[in-house]
């Protein structure tokens, strides 16, 4: 702008639009690989571990991907995690409970930071169908049925190779993860009762007393097979706990919690410390410990007053987080002590110590979902237990009907003592968890950081889409007005006022992906992930608007692309209105579409798909990609010569005893061509108003 020169902008605050955010019901770290058995990596060595992902499920079923947005995974950063990917879900679905685990444990252990490509994520929202998305390719890979009713609760075991379910038929199920796959592997004992909740136990090495003697000779290569499964601690809805024998699959013993006139509590979170303690809250707002041992109460703190509906454990162990329905954050902190001040008794095998309330903070306006902390924690025996630096604060983060995820610093005291502690988030050179200021994460109106708001200024238009529909208003001219007429008052539809002119409900498969009207106001697109809607709009005479539906729009977008579906990540109209551009959600693939006129159908003027070629010529251009990381991609470094008319494989994926929403080409017979092809997903478009050329239009 010009020094000196002054300019003016119209600014409307639409208080209007009806947009309502929806709310945290899951949050999820990646977990850190097992240490080696045999110790010879450094278990000392107090190295704070890169930030990792975080994994954030929503009521109306859609899962955010964030990542850092530090320098470095090392590194502060105001602005913490910020959505990289959104994961809509079928409509209408939930996120109840999440997961994530290694793809390769092997390779997780060289990893600085968990890599997407290397992690596997499940969720589950309230139904019997567990699923497993595909990161990639943005979309449901596989489901399988818990064969026990809804799944009320999933745990994966420290070595991500099996994934616990809670079950309403009061069963546990094992679910084998191994070599990329997803089967029943066992089913425990039934309880009468729901398991609300369940955690593992630490797990112990392998007894190699079987073995012969030269199967050290590989024994660094298979650190990681050399743990196995222990037990588990499942929270019921009948008042009780039960500890399960991993190798039998019975119950080992049973823990009762308090009751109130004979109604039964509910066990909605347990967790399991390296030690073998057990930590559960319940429905009654008491946070109690036990000794896994002799399944016997250890200490019991009213810390809330009402539902205990989340808990999370510190990395190191020494602390236990907990929320629910009264909003706060509760901190339980470990102080050790002599062994006669306080167990006596020699039954109760467990280090010398108990477990304070330390403080209590209202992080929320509304029920506290979810809680996790980075770095996780790993229930793993204290001879084996990780050491982190703590010149780094871990981060809590806690979400739930308030629509915001809150992180906070979540240092102990004790770790100010060896020197300053840095605060990862910037907010404050305080970082304990009771005196460091916390910080809201921001959340956008669209997936993926986009907007669900739309505006076409010429037909002054305003668009906002929601999970299966979408409203258009019309806001209507403001009057000029004299500074003799004091303060303003309130519009009305004549002044500067609004008023609904369009409410939609769509028939969709998934939550509503994009949408975009046409600056002149004549034009709507919409999609879900599978299938793109476009309508043409014509004026009533009460000034309503009337949509038209294109019929053959979406069979058109899929002839052309060849694909399993025309749904787009992305949707544009130029700005002369004539155009749509639509950046497909399976390939990537950007199209230009000449959406017609009365008695003229829509055409595909255009399709640009370079950008997904990891090299090749393209209108004479060498295009150097990056390097892929699948497997598959070619070896040899040959150049693919890359055409217009290419497209990616879109075979039928493996089934699974599950069903698959995304095509896969893994047994596809075009598995070389698309292993150079990068895949991705396009979020946003823009266009300058005079880079639209008349030579993309009709002739």
């Amino acid at each position: 702008m010009v020094e000196g020169a002054a300019s003016t902008l119209a600014v409307h605050r639409c208080r209007f639009v009806d947009f309502t955010p929806s709310a945290v019901t899951a949050l999820c770290f990646p977990p850190l690989p097992l240490p080696s058995v045999k110790g010879k990596k450094a278990a000392n060595n107090r190295t704070f571990p890169g930030f990792g992902p975080l994994v954030i499920g929503r009521a109306n079923g859609n899962i955010e991907l964030c990542e850092w947005t530090g320098p470095n995974s090392r590194s502060p950063a105001p602005q913490a995690w910020v959505v990289r990917k959104t994961l809509v879900g079928p409509y209408p679905s939930k996120v109840e409970s999440l997961a994530l685990t290694f793809r390769s444990p092997r390779r997780a252990a060289q990893e600085e930071i968990p890599s997407w490509s290397n992690l596997r994520l499940f969720s589950a929202g309230g139904g019997s169908e567990l699923v497993e998305w595909d990161i990639e390719r943005g979309c449901i890979k596989r489901t399988i049925s818990s064969q026990g009713g809804p799944i009320w609760s999933i745990s994966p075991n420290p070595a991500s190779t099996i994934l616990a379910l809670g079950c309403e038929d009061g069963s546990v199920r094992l679910v084998s993860l191994l070599y990329d796959e997803l089967t029943h592997l066992r089913r425990f004992d039934r309880v009468k009762s729901r398991i609300l909740s369940i955690a593992w136990g630490p797990p112990i090495p392998k007894n190699k007393k079987a073995q012969t003697a030269n199967a050290d000779s590989d024994s660094d290569d298979d650190d990681d097979d050399e743990w196995t499964d222990s037990w588990l601690v499942a929270g019921l809805s009948d008042s009780s706990l039960r500890k399960l024998d991993f190798a039998t699959g019975r119950s080992l013993d049973r823990m009762g919690t308090d009751k109130i006139r004979g109604e039964r509590t509910l066990v909605w979170a347990v967790g399991v410390i390296g030690d073998g303690t057990i930590v559960s809250g319940d429905s009654m707002g008491n946070v109690k410990f036990w000794d896994s041992k002799t399944c016997t109460q250890l200490q019991s703190f009213q810390g809330h007053a009402a539902d205990v509906l989340c808990l999370t454990i510190s990395p190191d162990g020494a602390a236990v987080y907990t929320s629910g329905v009264d909003q706060k954050v509760t901190q339980f902190s470990y102080v050790k002590t002599s062994r006669s001040e306080i167990n006596p008794s020699p039954l109760v095998s467990r280090s010398p110590g108990r477990w304070v309330q330390t403080c209590s903070r209202r992080l929320h306006s509304h029920d506290v979902r979810a809680l996790a902390i980075w770095p996780p924690f790993t229930p793993l025996p204290p001879s084996h237990q990780r050491q982190f630096a703590v010149d780094v604060a871990p981060v809590l983060a806690s979400g739930g009907l308030d629509m915001s995820v809150v992180l906070t610093p979540a240092a102990l005291p004790t770790a100010t003592l060896a020197g300053k502690v840095m605060n990862p988030l910037a907010t404050s050179t305080t970082a304990t968890f009771e005196d460091a200021y916390h910080r809201r994460l921001a959340y956008t109106s669209g997936p993926a950081s986009s907007s669900a708001v739309h505006l076409a200024k010429k037909a002054r238009l305003l668009m906002c889409t929601r999970e299966a529909g979408l409203t258009v208003w019309r806001i209507a001219p403001r009057q000029q007005k004299s500074d003799e007429d004091g303060e303003m008052e309130p519009s009305s539809a004549q002044d500067g006022g609004w008023e609904r002119v369009l409410d939609m409900d769509l028939n969709v498969q998934t939550n509503v992906v994009a949408g975009a009207i046409s600056d002149d106001g004549k034009w709507i697109a919409v999609s879900d992930w599978y299938e793109t809607k476009l309508f043409r709009l014509t004026e009533e005479s009460n000034s309503d608007l009337k949509p038209r539906r294109i019929r053959n729009f979406g069979t058109l977008v899929q002839s052309q692309l060849n694909g399993p579906s025309s749904g787009a990540s992305s949707l544009l109209f130029t700005p002369d209105s004539s155009k749509l551009i639509l950046a497909t959600s399976t390939s990537s693939t950007v199209v230009i579409i000449d959406v017609g006129s009365a008695d003229r159908p829509p055409r595909v003027l255009r399709k640009f798909e370079q950008h997904r070629l990891r090299e090749g010529f393209v209108n004479d251009r060498l295009i150097k990609g990056r390097k892929g990381s699948s497997p598959r991609a070619a070896a040899d470094g040959d150049v693919e010569m890359g055409t217009e008319d290419q497209e990616p494989s879109e075979g039928a994926e493996d089934k699974d005893e599950g069903a698959s929403s995304c095509g896969s080409d893994a047994e596809s017979d075009n598995d070389v061509e698309d292993a150079k092809l990068v895949r991705t997903t396009i979020t946003r478009m823009a266009l300058p108003p005079a880079f639209f050329k008349p030579k993309y239009g009709a002739s």
